[in-house]
């Protein structure tokens, strides 16, 4: 419900800021980045709230607040008030997704932690994958933004309502003043991983924010691009399920290579072919990628970690992904207000490919080396 009702607005909003508001697209890429940088700079708080609070008490209470700030969507009559409750939302959702995460480590047997992260993977990239769907169908039938934040608003709320019914054991009660220090907030070890992951976001922030204004003046396939999302969600469902079986057999770097791998000319194809082939190809591709790719990047993070900096690693790894997703927002807007959305596709593909030379080269072996047992 967190990726599904975030998923349903987020290919819409550069439709929605240049239909209601006229915004071009250098703004557009300003106004949306602000959602992304207030993620960021929550997130490393987020992780230390949640290995020093009550896991349950941060879930609830952040998750209420995202829930809350969907409203906002509905009565911003203004393109400065859109942009105020835009960026204010990225801070309960930089918190929901750290400690949802956590908590639901938490509820995981040790001896099936890497397969349960695969699942809990799947549904999130399941809601991420459908959610668009469902937003372009009502775009296309209703062309109705404000039934798009209704249904973003009652989705979260459906999800407030499910993770309040979650049972948790107390934890042991932390003795003695701990230490302040950096790795209280991010974990260092994990340096590495997260400039790897932060490129391969920054070309999804550029694929997703761009995908539906992009299809509807370039190509014409604005009813296609529902299309795209399916096509995409059967890819990670694909890939998914295969890779948990990699997982629980420990091939955690192995499902991380393959996965970046095969994405990597996933984009390649959707800046190369500007065709409806490299288009839904693309989707294809992508979503086999990302697939394999992400629940093997979270498990790595989770152990290069003790338990008592589980939320510490997990909101790591999200301020990686949010970097790199705010960055592709807004270099992906600026190369498109002044080369066209061609070239923001094609420097998606280099920082992809950046991303994953970096994980070859340096990321995997440093992770062997720090990993725990």
């Amino acid at each position: 419900m967190i990726f599904f009702s975030f998923m349903i607005v987020m290919p819409l909003l550069p439709l929605y800021l240049s239909e209601e508001f006229g915004t071009d697209r250098h703004t557009i890429g300003i106004v949306l980045s602000g959602y992304t940088i207030t993620a960021l700079l929550v997130r490393p708080f987020s992780g230390y709230l949640v290995d020093t609070l009550p896991r349950r008490v941060v879930l609830l209470t952040s998750y209420f607040l995202f829930f809350f700030l969907f409203a906002g969507y509905i009565v911003a009559t203004s393109l400065t008030l859109f942009a105020i409750v835009r960026t204010l939302h990225g801070a309960p959702m930089g918190t929901v997704t750290v400690a949802n995460s956590t908590v639901a480590i938490d509820v995981l047997p040790s001896s099936r932690r890497a397969e349960g992260i695969g699942y809990y993977g799947l549904s999130n990239n399941l809601a991420t994958a459908i959610a668009p769907t469902v937003g372009l169908l009502i775009y296309q039938h209703l062309h109705s933004y404000n039934l798009i934040f209704t249904v973003a608003l009652i989705a979260s709320g459906a999800g407030l309502l499910i993770n309040s019914t979650v049972k948790m054991k107390p934890r042991p009660a932390i003795t003695g003043k701990q230490p302040l220090s950096l790795d209280r907030f991010l974990l260092l070890k994990g340096w590495s991983e997260g400039v790897t992951l932060a490129c391969l976001a920054f070309s999804y922030g550029v694929l997703s924010t761009y995908l539906a204004i992009y299809g509807k003046e370039e190509l014409g396939v604005t009813e296609g691009t529902g299309l795209f999302f399916a096509i995409l969600c059967i890819g990670l469902m694909t890939s998914r399920l295969i890779g948990v079986r990699t997982l629980r057999r420990g091939r955690i770097l192995w499902n991380c290579t393959i996965g970046m791998t095969i994405s990597v000319f996933g984009y390649l194809l959707f800046a190369a072919l500007p065709t409806s082939l490299g288009y839904y190809g693309a989707a294809l591709i992508i979503g086999l990628g990302n697939g394999h790719m992400f629940p093997a990047m979270q498990n790595m993070f989770i152990n290069l970690a003790p338990a008592s900096q589980r939320g510490t690693a997990n909101s790591t790894l999200l301020t990686a992904w949010d970097v790199g997703i705010g960055l592709g927002i807004l270099f992906g807007g600026v190369t498109a207000q002044w080369k066209g959305y061609h070239s923001a596709f094609w420097l998606a593909w280099i920082v992809n490919a950046a991303g994953v030379a970096f994980f070859y080269l340096y990321a995997a072996a440093h992770y062997r080396r720090n990993k725990l047992a």
